[in-house]
């Protein structure tokens, strides 16, 4: 019998091995970052175009590599972590596996550049699909530049698997913040198709938060620090009333590393228990520093989870430092070294009491006085003559005192509530009403029986298809607002709503130009109340960052965020009218029987359904 089994060649292995190393674009982000945080960088720049699809390009200021070794770094397992297993359990470094720079050569076009401080000239490598096209010695900065173009060139079955560049682009911002939240003394840029999204200068932890996410997310923050035998836990959570519908601002790092554990974040939840309203998430950037004997990073290809050796003391210590945060966070004093200083009191003025303004008044005033000498600064106070105060009862046209007719006169009749039993002139006398059920369902009366309707999926139906309409024609009505809503976002979220300002402002949202963080409303639809425009922008901004992956369109996307976020919810009271004109909408819809999200909208019971249970 012939030999079956056989070596596989290096550049058919390393495409295998970037499967599990590479499946987008952010997947090498994170690789070069963490290659450049790991060089001992102070300033690394990330550049993008094209959602990482055309190029990703990481620049840093680090220790850089000799000939040889900048050779040996596009080889299969070539590390300088480790020397040997054990190591696996001392590890202070991101990287140890030497599979990415390897995987990322086998599946695109990579230019890297660097040169060791102690050395006068670096080296420039070009790789194509595993294939060294030319080594050469160059003069270049010290540190190291690598270029990432034409990702999984040669294999066109995974480039169209990736999706849209907002899509991708969004991967990459992820990335880009956990390594940078990780790192808070290491200076980043972020360049997106020419132009710079980050500029992130060196700096304290809450002044990194804040950086990234906007200046007001420091009003949101409270400090948790505890320190025990077995972990040190330091860094912030969000207050109770800021918690969102979507879960994007949660980040855990162990030994500066960006981990994902559903452990952990139910033990921070449940220290919330009773303070958040339902449906909503906290945010959180918990920092944890353990023994590096006591994890094991080594059971994913990410290294984005981890192993504890003790995970319930774990939990219970992370618990307990989140529920003591929150009990002292309204407690503590906090210095904001950003607040103008000149809104506040000064302190020559700090105790002093308030000066009550002195009151004179003039005992020999009379308004009915035509003398002016007694207050000639103001021109003199003069009576006006009520003569011909007739007058004002005089037609304009006809000269004639109005004849008022109180026979036209017409008195609003109070409203008469509904029986709740039909009238005994005949059997339709019945139809048409309506009652609402533990302010969840409405009950309304059909010729076969009875319709229970689900009020909040019935109007999210409603909204949906209005919603839709509005975008496709492109013809919606805006509600323009008196005093315009000044909102402040972080540059990701603003990133979203500028993708989005078409279908927004096709919808009815008027938007006038502003900074970086700020978004000044100046309209709204008219089904959007003025009060819920944050609750409103933030579903939108989380629909659209959770992603859908690209499969739906942004019209569909937006449609749906925004139905659910306007429509009558559960537990909400209707008057008798807003209840029928709700069904009447509901069966006036293209799609009556799913809402937007596929759960049926009403439920119907016969006549005969009802006679069977009094058998």
């Amino acid at each position: 019998m012939a030999d079956l089994i056989h070596l596989l060649p290096d550049h058919v292995a390393n495409q295998i091995a970037a499967g599990e190393v590479v499946q987008r674009p952010a997947s090498v982000v994170k690789e070069l970052l963490e290659n450049a945080v790991d060089a001992g960088a102070t300033e690394i720049e990330l550049i993008v175009k094209d959602g990482g699809k055309a190029l990703i390009q990481v620049v840093d200021n680090g220790s850089g590599m000799s000939e040889t070794d900048a050779r040996m770094s596009f080889e299969r397992h070539a590390t300088s972590k480790i020397q040997s297993a054990e190591d696996l359990f001392e590890l202070h470094t991101k990287g140890f596996r030497g599979e990415a720079l390897a995987s990322i050569a086998a599946i695109a076009h990579v230019d890297m550049q660097t040169r060791p401080a102690e050395d006068e000239v670096g080296t420039h490598i070009r790789i194509e699909g595993s294939k060294v096209v030319s080594q050469q010695a160059e003069v270049c900065p010290k540190g190291t530049s690598i270029s990432v173009k034409n990702l999984f060139f040669n294999i066109p079955a995974r480039r169209n698997f990736l999706k849209s560049n907002s899509v991708e682009f969004r991967h990459i911002t992820d990335e880009f913040h956990r390594v940078a939240l990780a790192h808070p003394a290491i200076g980043f840029r972020f360049y997106h198709n020419g132009s710079e999204l980050f500029h992130l200068n060196p700096a304290a932890l809450r002044k990194r938060i804040t950086n990234i996410f906007g200046h007001r997310m420091d009003e949101k923050l409270i400090s948790v620090e505890e320190e025990t035998q077995v972990v040190r836990i330091e860094g912030f959570i969000c207050k109770p009333e800021y918690a969102k519908k979507s879960r994007g601002e949660q980040y855990f790092f162990v030994n500066d590393r960006f981990i994902k554990s559903p452990y952990l974040h139910h033990a921070v939840v449940s220290a919330y228990e009773g303070l958040l309203k339902p449906d909503v998430h906290p945010g959180y950037f918990l920092y944890l520093q353990v023994d590096p004997h006591s994890i094991d990073i080594n059971i994913h290809p990410t290294k984005t989870e981890v192993k504890f050796d003790d995970e319930h003391t774990l939990y219970a210590i992370l618990r307990a430092a989140v529920k003591h945060g929150l009990g002292q966070f309204h407690l503590a004093p906090m210095l904001d070294f950003e607040k103008d200083q000149n809104l506040e009191t000064p302190y020559a003025y700090r105790n002093k009491e308030a000066h009550v303004p002195g009151i004179s008044v003039n005992p020999g005033f009379n308004p009915f006085e035509e003398s002016s000498a007694r207050f000639p600064s103001h021109g003199g106070y003069h009576k006006k003559s009520a003569e011909g105060w007739e007058n004002l009862f005089v037609d304009l046209k006809s000269g004639t005192e109005r004849q008022e007719s109180f026979s036209s006169v017409h008195f609003e009749s109070e409203a008469v509530t509904g029986s709740m039993f039909p009238s005994s002139d005949g059997d339709e006398a019945g139809e048409g009403t309506t009652f609402q059920l533990r302010r969840k369902y409405i009950v309304t009366t059909i010729r076969s029986g009875m319709l229970i309707i689900d009020q909040q999926r019935a109007h999210q139906r409603v909204l949906y298809e209005k919603f839709l309409r509005s975008l496709t024609v492109k013809e919606s009505l805006s509600q323009q607002l008196l005093f315009p809503v000044s909102l402040d976002f972080s540059p990701n979220e603003r990133h979203v709503l500028d993708e989005l300002s078409d279908q927004l402002n096709a919808l009815g949202f008027v938007f006038e130009e502003s900074d970086d963080e700020r978004v000044i409303v100046k309209g709204l639809p008219p089904m959007v109340p003025e009060k819920e425009v944050v609750s409103v922008l933030d579903q939108v901004i989380s629909e659209y960052g959770q992603g859908k992956e690209g499969n739906l369109s942004q019209s569909d996307m937006l449609a749906k965020a925004l139905s659910r976020s306007v429509c009558v919810k559960t537990g909400d009271r209707m008057d008798k009218t807003s209840q029928l004109a709700l069904v009447n909408d509901l069966f006036a819809c293209k799609e009556t029987l799913l809402s937007p999200f596929n759960k049926p909208i009403f439920i119907t019971l016969t006549e005969n359904e009802i006679d069977n249970k009094f058998k």
